[in-house]
Parts: C-alpha cells; sequence; structure tokens
C-alpha cells in the first residue's frame, strides 16, 4: 500500500507540473495574441478614417463625375458606331461621305442632352447660396439651408466644407475666422454702375 501511495503521488506531482507548464504557456499566448489584436485595431481604426476622408474628398471634387462621364461616354459610343456603318459600302464614296458629315453632328449634339438635365454641381449650389446671403455662413448653415432647398440630395457637412475651401483656394469665396468658428462670403465682383451720369451732362 505505501507504494502505491508514493506512485501515485508521483503522478499527481506530475500531472500538477505539466498543467502548471501548460497554463504559463496559455498565458503568455494570450497576452501575445492580445497585442496583436490591439495592433490590428488600431490599423483598422486608421484605415476606416482614412476611407471616411477619402470618401468626403471623392464626393466634393467629383460631384458631378458621373454625369459627365455618362455624357462623354454616350458622346464617344455614338461616333463610333456611325462610322462603323460606311465602312461597310465602301464603293459609294457619296454615302460615306455624308455618312462621316453626318457623324461629328450626331456626336455633339448628343452630349447636351445629358447636362440639360442632368442636376448642378454642389459646387454650383454653394457658389449661388453664398451670392445670395448678406451674412457669412458657415459650412453648416450651407448644408443644412442647401439640405433644404434640396431635399433629394444627401449634403454632408464635411462634404460642404471641403467644398468650400476648394472655392477659397480658387478665389472664388472668402474665409473670414470669429473665435473658433469659420465662415465664408462669396466674392462680389466690381459693377460698372457709376457711369450714369455722363449722358445727363451731355444732354444738359
Amino acid at each position: 500500500m505505501s507504494h502505491s501511495q508514493a506512485s501515485s503521488t508521483e503522478l499527481t506531482s506530475q500531472y500538477i507540473t505539466q498543467i502548471t507548464g501548460d497554463l504559463e504557456r496559455n498565458t503568455k499566448e494570450q497576452e501575445r495574441i492580445g497585442v496583436e489584436v490591439e495592433a490590428l485595431q488600431e490599423q483598422l481604426r486608421t484605415l476606416r478614417h482614412d476611407h471616411t476622408v477619402l470618401v468626403n474628398m471623392q464626393q466634393a471634387l467629383g460631384s458631378a463625375g458621373p454625369a459627365d462621364e455618362a455624357a462623354s461616354k454616350a458622346a464617344v459610343s455614338v461616333p463610333r458606331q456611325v462610322a462603323a456603318e460606311p465602312k461597310r459600302s465602301r464603293p459609294k464614296k457619296t454615302a460615306a461621305a455624308g455618312a462621316g458629315k453626318a457623324a461629328p453632328a450626331a456626336g455633339v449634339s448628343s452630349p447636351k442632352a445629358p447636362k440639360a438635365g442632368g442636376k448642378p454641381s454642389l459646387v454650383d449650389l454653394i457658389r449661388n447660396h453664398l451670392k445670395q446671403q448678406n451674412e457669412p455662413r458657415s459650412a453648416a448653415e450651407i448644408s443644412s439651408a442647401l439640405t433644404q432647398a434640396h431635399p433629394d440630395r444627401t449634403i454632408k457637412a464635411t462634404v460642404v466644407r471641403t467644398t468650400v475651401e476648394g472655392l477659397v483656394a480658387k478665389s472664388h469665396a472668402h474665409r473670414t475666422k470669429q473665435g473658433s468658428s469659420v465662415f465664408y462670403t462669396a466674392t462680389t465682383a466690381p459693377q460698372p454702375t457709376e457711369v450714369q451720369p455722363q449722358p445727363e451732362t451731355a444732354a444738359g
């Protein structure tokens, strides 16, 4: 009995030593993976932030892009289709010449239709809105006013701020800062209305 008790005690101590080693390895592995997960989460947050900034800039700079691209694609596809038909009937030179003259007319007139029916760009909306205002406006005020005037369009304050900054860079708008707030006004061109007294003096 004493021998069996001693052997069981040795086995128990071996199990305890093995389990203790396994626990230490498990704890260290959890710490290592936790550090890697935190690093990956930080990278993910950075990428998401960059993605948001890039999307806002893309919307601000390319607000009228899809309409222009559709117009350019229509202008390119129409002349190709019309020009492909006269090549099949080469013996009739007069018909080919007439079709060649008609092709540019179709290509010139086709892009005008989508532009006439397209919506104004965000740049035009902001510029017209600032021209109608007598006081400086912030980006949030411009965004809320345009959202009320155009409920069918999604206009964000961040996109408006980026677009107005682009107008300021092109000298199409002025930026004024009051404390921590930034306000924008439209640039007004001088109007030559003071030249009217000349006819009166001539008449007198």
